[in-house]
């Protein structure tokens, strides 16, 4: 026998139950800070935190609030404004980076691995915007690519639901400008960058599934 069967079969099922399992492996600063001793106010270089409070669409995970506030790790903390029933069976994505880092895209391009596995629960990309249900925006917005952006939008069919992943996407951060200055935000997906477990959230959010 293949010595890669023999392998499998030692690891066993490696793909997450989510949603209706334990997260056992959420990457602890994706998820937003929360205050737990001390100074209520320490320093934070995009001013997020405020009152005891963290602001999670600025927080870009830099640590530098702890141990003050420690990591929450609830992957619950996107924001729809929609719910479309039309896309519980499936959804398809077109996604498009407008001036990022890097980081997001590879927590996005993680969710069509073994583990996470997206189209189990019927979620896909497509490589063409005329294609897709909704529209996946990481990265601060750019001079250069806000004619992109907005091109990808208008060649979509309705429901077209967007969703802005990460810091940059939904405030601008250290960066720059917000996607909101030019797009309606549908979806909000905290993190610097979000895990792979906050965004299948944020998508079953916003069809409905949840």
């Amino acid at each position: 026998m293949k010595a890669w069967i023999l392998r499998s079969f030692r690891k066993g099922i490696i793909t997450s139950k989510f949603p209706g399992g334990r997260n056992e492996n959420a990457s602890p600063w994706s998820t937003p800070p929360v205050y737990r001793k001390g100074d209520q106010d320490p320093y934070c270089p995009v001013g997020a935190i405020s009152q005891g409070k963290a602001d999670a669409n600025r927080c870009i995970s830099c640590g530098l609030c702890y141990p003050n506030y420690e990591p929450s790790m609830d992957i619950h903390g996107s924001v729809s404004s929609v719910s479309v029933p039309a896309l519980k069976k499936s959804i398809r994505i077109y996604q498009i980076d407008v001036g990022s880092c890097g980081a997001c895209n590879l927590e996005i391009g993680a969710l069509a691995n073994p583990q996470y596995d997206m189209a189990r629960l019927g979620i896909s990309f497509t490589n063409t915007p005329r294609h897709a249900d909704a529209l996946l925006v990481s990265g601060v917005l750019t001079d250069n690519m806000r004619e992109p952006l907005m091109r990808a939008y208008e060649a979509m069919a309705e429901p077209r639901v967007v969703f802005a992943v990460g810091a940059c996407a939904i405030s601008g951060s250290l960066l720059g400008k917000a996607v909101s200055d030019t797009l309606r935000i549908d979806v909000t997906v905290p993190g610097c960058p979000p895990d792979p477990f906050t965004i299948m959230d944020a998508v079953q959010k916003a069809r409905g599934v949840k």
